[in-house]
């Protein structure tokens, strides 16, 4: 079997970290295209010997685009064509079907109550993306809450799928010589309590709830990996606060750290609680990734955490989002200073394996319910 992975980009971001990882465990030959942006997962994803093209779309009025996509797809003779993300969906859909290809799936990674991927759902998004989903075999969620909000949106439940996003958690496990190796790098006291958080510095991950906490309790200082639009405007509340001395900005963290930045496991080993402040979350990566490292998790949307009974993850607390209660939250961990624990059921609920094997069985289905004689459109 031979498949095709078509997404909007390649920077740093949630979905194209979890495509990558998802490449590495799934039984198939696989190529990437991405719409726009080459970025740092497209370099990551041809060192693990995926290819990658970069198809040059211009904007989403490029419908050129279309017709490149669909004459790459025909000549390489693509078994799946796997879409992610809004656009690539919209697309690659398109494309997918003038190709000829016997089947399509797509991944919804970002699908929230009141927007997708940082766009306003509007009338008009939402008829585009039910008007392309049709011509798919299926359409995944990558947790209970997206599956729900899909079905609230119109898709029909016989056309999703449920192929919750996975993690490797071996890479996530608590390290003590990594923990003191990174604290002596950022010039961090062995015994100073630290919060952590990450993700694209955006309106949506309200980091400034995080960083006002923080600042409110002069014994904790704050790591927060992640870069984007709202980096400046964090650098100045930070500084506004008072607090610039004990927050740091760590910019896009990778895997392995192989920049001048630790990379995500070490840096989790370095913390003494993970903080999630985003008002909505289609499943919450970070913060499965933070209870691996065994860490105790505050966060406000989670749907990772939340879709599961809480003794799945029992060092998990739901926060209702304001400066004052995680301040009070804070207060109260430090104060506990409790050691680490073992990772809880949850993260083995989210073992990449598990997904790749659920995602195969996907691609089956879209395969045996294909139209047998399906012929590129002229």
């Amino acid at each position: 079997m031979r498949a095709l992975h078509v997404i909007t980009g390649l920077g740093v971001g949630g979905a194209e970290r979890q495509l990558r990882l998802l490449l590495r465990h799934l039984p198939v030959e696989c190529d990437v295209v991405t719409l726009t942006n080459p970025g740092a997962v497209a370099e990551e994803l041809r060192s693990d010997g995926i290819r990658v093209t970069h198809l040059g779309m211009r904007g989403n009025r490029d419908l050129s685009a279309v017709g490149r996509l669909a004459r790459l797809i025909r000549q390489g003779r693509y078994d799946v064509v796997h879409t992610h993300l809004y656009r690539a969906c919209v697309y690659g859909r398109i494309a997918a079907r003038i190709a000829g290809t016997r089947a399509t799936v797509a991944t919804e990674h970002s699908l929230g109550r009141a927007e997708i991927e940082g766009r306003p759902l509007t009338r008009s998004v939402r008829a585009l993306y039910l008007a392309t989903e049709r011509l798919g075999a299926a359409t995944v969620a990558v947790s209970s809450t997206v599956a729900g909000r899909l079905r609230d949106w119109g898709v029909p439940a016989d056309r999703i799928r449920l192929v919750p996003n996975g993690i490797d958690a071996d890479l996530f496990r608590f390290d003590a010589g990594r923990r003191a190796a990174v604290r002596a790098e950022l010039g961090i006291p062995g015994g100073a309590f630290v919060v952590g958080g990450v993700g694209r510095l955006v309106p949506g991950k309200r980091f400034d709830v995080l960083i006002r906490a923080v600042a409110a309790l002069p014994e904790a200082r704050l790591l927060l990996a992640g870069d984007g639009p709202e980096a400046g405007a964090l650098r100045a509340l930070a500084l506004r606060l008072g607090a610039v001395d004990r927050i740091r900005f760590l910019g896009e963290c990778d895997e392995h750290g192989d920049g001048p930045v630790p990379g995500v496991p070490a840096l989790l080993s370095a913390l003494d609680v993970f903080v999630s402040t985003s008002r909505e979350e289609s499943f919450g990566l970070a913060a499965v990734e933070a209870l691996a490292a065994g860490l105790p998790v505050l966060h406000d949307a989670c749907p990772a955490i939340d879709d599961l009974p809480a003794a799945h993850a029992p060092s998990a607390t739901r926060i209702a989002g304001s400066p004052e209660e995680l301040t009070a939250r804070l207060r109260q961990r430090i104060q506990a200073a409790t050691a680490r624990q073992p990772p809880p059921r949850a993260v083995g609920h989210y073992d990449i394996r598990r997904s790749s094997e659920r995602l195969m069985d996907v691609y089956a289905y879209a395969l045996d319910t294909a139209p047998p004689n399906r012929r590129a459109l002229s």
